[in-house]
């Protein structure tokens, strides 16, 4: 399978809500991700594979569903680079939103695999106001 179709197949699962040992799948043990700081995370991340599951099970929580639209997608090499607008519809109250309000953001990603698993990812999050 090609990068771009694991790369696909990953951000489907993540917005069909994958978490625990199905999203798991998708990286290698040695996983670092380097979320950059945004509105949401004002500090920016650093997570190995427990955290990202963490994160990814606390989001579940807030957000009732989201979206992903790839706007481009780039592999090369062992590298895939990836913009897309993504749409979360809150769970749960955040701030002055309520439960069903949107939140969208415009969000660059790249990508780096090892032995067809992602071992490196770093995201760039640019969220609307909200």
């Amino acid at each position: 399978m090609s990068l771009e179709r694991r790369v696909r197949a990953y951000i489907s699962a993540v917005e069909a809500g994958a978490a625990g040992e199905e999203l798991a799948a998708f990286y290698h043990p040695d996983v670092v991700l380097d979320e950059y700081p945004n509105r949401l995370n004002p500090a920016g991340a650093r997570r190995g594979l427990v955290e990202i599951l963490q994160a990814a099970a606390a989001g579940q929580a807030s957000m009732a569903r989201q979206m992903f639209e790839i706007v481009t997608l780039t592999e090369a090499g062992d590298r895939v680079a990836l913009e897309m607008n993504w749409t979360g519809e809150l769970a749960a109250p955040l701030g002055m939103m309520k439960s069903g309000d949107k939140m969208t953001a415009r969000i660059a990603q790249v990508i780096e695999f090892e032995d067809g698993k992602i071992i490196r990812q770093r995201s760039y999050d640019c969220f609307d106001q909200f």
